[in-house]
């Protein structure tokens, strides 16, 4: 015959997780309930009472008497945590006798809402399971838990999840926008279907922007387990992604309205960090990315694209040194020297704009050198 058991898992909505679904208590059930233990055991019903006022847990007695006559076919009660879970269930078991274990961690220990209860709650315990002997010690000298009913339980982790396994990581920077290629590369992602790789995904909502909704999409294509959403991020969180990604992919395209990309900033990261990038011959792209480029909107080129990179490590390295040296070349801080001469240049021309406004006005020399 299987086994019922009652597991206690919350303490502000009055209710409780079975092996067969949600306990409610409901308010005049409740009611009801505490009659009919007043009618049927009016001894133990005042004896509780008294106590609940002494430690002042009169609700966590409300509700355990609700709970109470609903286990007549419970053989077990398990409190996942020592707080309110745990009180409701050390009054129903002063009340039905059905067997009651808890689980200590940490915050139990040095937060307990309620310590004269925890300790007698502990002492009325079948057996107190907890994750650490420093703890067992401290429940035993601390709040005089019998130690010959107390089990050491440790976490769990999942090995199988938590493994270390080499990956290619492939990183795509930028609003959920249309024009980013998103929809592209989860598609391509998908049909590349290499289980050693690893889509890294930064980024997040624009309000003025033809949003896609990624997650929603990674979740319909089923790529979710191998896609990594980390947010927007910047600062050195960016920078460290950059540093560890294999791969940049941004295979941008026109949006449903014809917006475009310049040329996207996060190309030049990633090149900065000497990175192999796949992009699209899309804008200006072109002009800086001259080794793997696919046709907008081709998933069936962004797959083969990939699939090239991914299988070759030399090509990667060649790629991320190409891209460091051409963005010393064309992006280094020169550029601001660049602005700074034309702007300085077409300051000292005669004013052809803004009439009425003397050349030697200050605000005329503020206007062209702000851009206000």
């Amino acid at each position: 015959m299987k086994s019922e058991f009652l597991r206690f898992t919350t303490s502000r909505d009055y209710t409780t997780r079975c092996q067969n679904g949600v306990v409610t208590v409901q308010i005049l059930q409740l009611l009801l309930a505490h009659v009919r233990l007043l009618t049927s055991r009016p001894i133990i019903y005042l004896q509780l009472l008294v106590f609940a006022l002494r430690t002042k847990s009169v609700a966590n007695f409300a509700i355990a008497v609700g709970f109470a006559e609903q286990m007549q076919d419970i053989d077990l009660m398990y409190a996942y945590f020592g707080d309110h879970k745990f009180f409701v269930g050390y009054y129903c078991k002063r009340i039905n006798g059905t067997p009651l274990l808890v689980t200590i961690r940490a915050y139990e220990l040095y937060y307990n809402p309620n310590v004269r209860l925890f300790k007698e709650a502990l002492n009325y315990c079948d057996r107190i399971l907890t994750i650490t002997d420093y703890n067992k010690n401290l429940l035993v000298e601390k709040y005089d838990a019998p130690a010959e009913r107390i089990d050491i339980v440790r976490q769990i982790v999942d090995l199988e999840l938590y493994r270390y396994a080499e990956k290619i990581k492939i990183l795509i920077v930028g609003f959920f926008a249309e024009k980013k290629g998103h929809d592209i590369l989860f598609q391509a992602f998908k049909e590349l279907d290499r289980p050693n790789a690893e889509l890294w995904v930064v980024g997040d909502n624009a309000p003025d922007r033809v949003a896609v909704d990624c997650r929603k999409l990674a979740k319909e294509l089923h790529i979710e387990d191998r896609v990594v959403f980390f947010g927007a991020q910047s600062g050195n969180a960016l920078r460290a992604l950059y540093r560890e990604c294999d791969i940049f992919c941004l295979p941008s395209h026109p949006d449903r309205y014809g917006d475009q990309e310049g040329f996207p900033n996060v190309i030049a990261e990633a090149m900065a960090f000497g990175k192999p990038v796949v992009s699209t011959r899309h804008a200006g792209i072109p002009e800086m990315i001259d080794q793997i480029l696919v046709d907008e909107f081709s998933v069936e080129q962004l797959v083969e694209a990939l699939r090239r990179v991914c299988d070759d490590a030399v090509l990667r390295q060649t790629m991320g040194a190409a891209n460091r040296a051409k963005v010393e070349q064309h992006f280094s801080m020169h550029n601001n020297d660049r602005l700074e001469e034309i702007l300085l240049r077409y300051a000292k021309q005669p004013p052809a704009v803004q009439p009425g406004l003397s050349p030697n006005h200050d605000e005329f020399r503020t206007a062209n050198m702000t851009g206000s």
